[in-house]
């Protein structure tokens, strides 16, 4: 889909995690977030990373780096966002981006394509990614026509929740097989780490 930005979300406050960047934990000898980028990718026009503080410490990734517009930790809207605004401020030839957390080093390499087609056959606005009975509403397209919509609900009204937001609108939502390794999981707690490690060895 060449009119997709695809908008990484780094942002977090990572809490279970002591406050360390959980895209830059180790996974097979990579990094998190060359996993979301390698496959991701492809499926993109360009990549864009949303990350708050000193956008230095991803530079070894290459990506242009979008911080929060919206003042105080807003959470993932805000990166979806900074994500829109980006898009519409360096690409105009974009249409859509889709949002994923920098978390999921399986993101599946077939995500915008479903997404895409499930939002233009059910003539939605906005279409999610689901498995293992989950919606995960922070993996989405998003068109980016949205933005203002948005900087309103979050700022405006205090929106704070991505399910609330998408239910404002017709959505679509996509499901993924969760057997063996669920394409969505994402990395919150030491043992998901581990878990995340133990998948990546039986499925490279």
């Amino acid at each position: 889909m060449r009119d997709c930005l695809g908008v990484i979300l780094a942002g977090g406050l990572a809490r279970r995690m002591g406050g360390a960047d959980k895209p830059l934990f180790d996974i097979g000898g990579r990094p998190i977030l060359s996993h979301v980028i390698e496959r991701l990718a492809p499926q993109c026009a360009g990549l864009v990373l949303n990350a708050n503080g000193d956008p230095a410490r991803f530079a070894a990734f290459g990506l242009p780096v979008a911080l929060d517009s919206v003042e105080g930790f807003a959470g993932p809207l805000a990166g979806i966002l900074a994500g829109l605004d980006y898009a519409a401020g360096n690409r105009p030839d974009i249409a859509h981006v889709v949002s994923v957390p920098g978390d999921t080093p399986f993101v599946p390499r077939d995500l915008v394509a479903r997404l895409a087609a499930a939002r233009g056959a059910a003539a939605a606005e906005i279409a999610v990614a689901a498995s293992g009975g989950r919606v995960h509403h922070t993996i989405a397209l998003w068109p980016v026509a949205l933005r203002e919509p948005l900087r309103r609900a979050i700022a405006g009204e205090g929106e704070r929740k991505v399910s609330a937001f998408i239910a404002r609108y017709p959505s679509a939502v996509v499901n993924w097989p969760a057997a063996p390794c669920d394409p969505f999981f994402n990395v919150n707690r030491a043992e998901d780490l581990e878990q995340a490690r133990s998948a990546a060895g039986e499925n490279p």
